[in-house]
């Protein structure tokens, strides 16, 4: 076998500078084996078929048994021909010639021809796909089991450089989780006494990690995995693409990308109902900027603002300060001119957290924090929601710090806006908290807790971040 060819990467190198970067030499085995695939050769039928379906040409035989259709294909490597089956009168079976054999599959057509997952215009091009990996399969079995063994990946050198340049962004701006242990023998009553009630134990490091969003995807012209450096075979659906960061892998070398992308803001198409992790590595912050932006408006002019949070703004009005996020990002205009009722800001920032596709409280602690909130001893259940707090991702811990700190700050305002935590806690706790299956009962049933333990968090937010 000859899969030493270009199997080093003595062109790669790691630089601080992404100018100096030296890309990977590419190892071209593979692409070698797929220019020496069979090429399709098509068995016509003689004479017009009656029973041809309008989707197949006359590659179609008719029904004719497994042993004709084999001695019509003449053991000519890549040669192929569409036959009705005799044992399932209405079915259609692909037969292929390759590695001298003929092999037979079922054949679909729903709008595209398929054997399996992959769909084609047509069968030429199907035909195409499953000589190229056929022969690659059978050529290089042992090199791609192999191929993973010794990935480049932690060797390009923009990768590296962009993880440290994360890395020493977010760990300038963001507070790492304080893990604290509440005493059962003292009451908890007030700001001062809580702290004096805390001991201090090691400390929860975090890293912003994101997983990849790889979806299958259809290259065109050569292209080379960034795990592994081989080439990617096939016709469609060669590999997968991260939809957030455009990183190019196989779909086996992808379970093994460890979990570091680092989105690209000309890929983020919106703000709203993006990921919360997602947008905050596009803008290379510890929180969302709605959150940010949001909150400081408020802060800046509507904190008095009676039944803040539980007053709606106008929908329409709600609805463009969306758009304008999507649309400018950080640009976007939420000023007095632009919005003059408050309550627009407050709509839009709960419409926000609401429409996360992953909730501020993700789904998977959901009933830790639910379970915490139903425990009667005070010190215990404030223990038990720090504790879920620690599990929480760093963007969803740094955006809920933030938050509750900001609505500490509301209640301070509650003789103007007669917003107590208590309140708060009923109109953020459906916001921040969703149960993993989306059933009226069950969240109907939680709404106490969910309300419980917002407001618990507002009231002991200097105790619990």
């Amino acid at each position: 076998m000859a899969a030493s060819s270009n199997s080093s990467l003595s062109g790669s190198s790691v630089s601080s500078d992404p100018e100096d970067y030296q890309p990977p030499i590419w190892k071209s085995y593979l692409y070698q084996l797929q220019q020496e695939a069979p090429r399709p050769k098509r068995v016509t039928c003689p004479q017009e078929m009656e029973s041809r379906p309008k989707y197949y040409g006359r590659e179609f035989h008719g029904m004719i048994s497994r042993e004709h259709a084999d001695e019509l294909l003449a053991g000519v490597e890549g040669a192929y021909l569409i036959r009705e089956s005799q044992r399932q009168p209405g079915t259609h079976t692909l037969a292929l010639r390759f590695g001298h054999q003929t092999l037979n599959y079922r054949l679909f057509y729903d709008g595209k021809h398929f054997v399996g997952e992959k769909r084609f215009e047509s069968v030429h091009d199907l035909v195409t796909d499953a000589l190229i990996t056929l022969y690659i399969e059978t050529k290089a079995a042992e090199y791609i089991a192999k191929m993973t063994t010794n990935p480049i990946y932690e060797h390009l050198g923009y990768t590296s450089l962009l993880k440290d340049k994360m890395v020493h962004r977010l760990s300038r701006g963001r507070t790492e989780p304080r893990r604290v242990t509440f005493q059962k023998d003292e009451r908890i009553t007030s700001p001062l006494v809580r702290r004096s009630a805390l001991k201090d134990t090691p400390e929860k490091q975090c890293s912003y990690e994101k997983i990849h969003n790889f979806k299958v995807h259809t290259f065109r012209g050569p292209h080379w995995c960034e795990y592994c450096a081989n080439f990617m075979w096939g016709l469609i659906a060669q590999g997968v693409r991260c939809s957030d960061c455009g990183l190019n892998v196989h779909k086996q070398c992808s379970k093994l990308v460890p979990s570091d992308c680092q989105p690209d803001l000309r890929r983020i198409k919106k703000v709203f109902s993006c990921d919360l992790t997602t947008l905050v590595k596009a803008h290379n912050t510890t929180r969302p900027m709605v959150v940010d932006m949001c909150i400081q408006e408020i802060e800046l002019r509507g904190m008095k603002s009676e039944g803040l949070y539980r007053v709606s703004g106008f929908s329409e009005h709600i609805e463009d300060v969306r758009l304008a996020f999507d649309r400018d990002g950080e640009k976007a205009d939420i000023g007095a001119a632009a919005y003059a009722d408050i309550n627009i800001i407050a709509g839009a920032l709960k419409l926000y957290l609401r429409g996360l596709p992953i909730p501020v409280i993700p789904f998977d602690l959901y009933s830790k924090f639910v379970q915490a909130a139903k425990i009667p001893n005070v010190e215990s259940r404030l223990e038990a929601i720090h504790e879920s707090l620690l599990q929480l991702p760093p963007a969803h811990y740094e955006t809920l710090r933030y938050l509750m700190a900001h609505l500490k700050r509301v209640t301070m305002f509650e003789k103007d806006n007669l917003m107590s935590a208590e309140n708060l806690g009923i109109v953020f706790g459906p916001t921040l908290m969703q149960p993993p299956e989306q059933n009226a009962l069950t969240t109907l049933n939680d709404m106490r807790q969910q309300k419980l333990v917002v407001q618990l968090m507002i009231e002991n937010e200097d105790v619990l971040f």
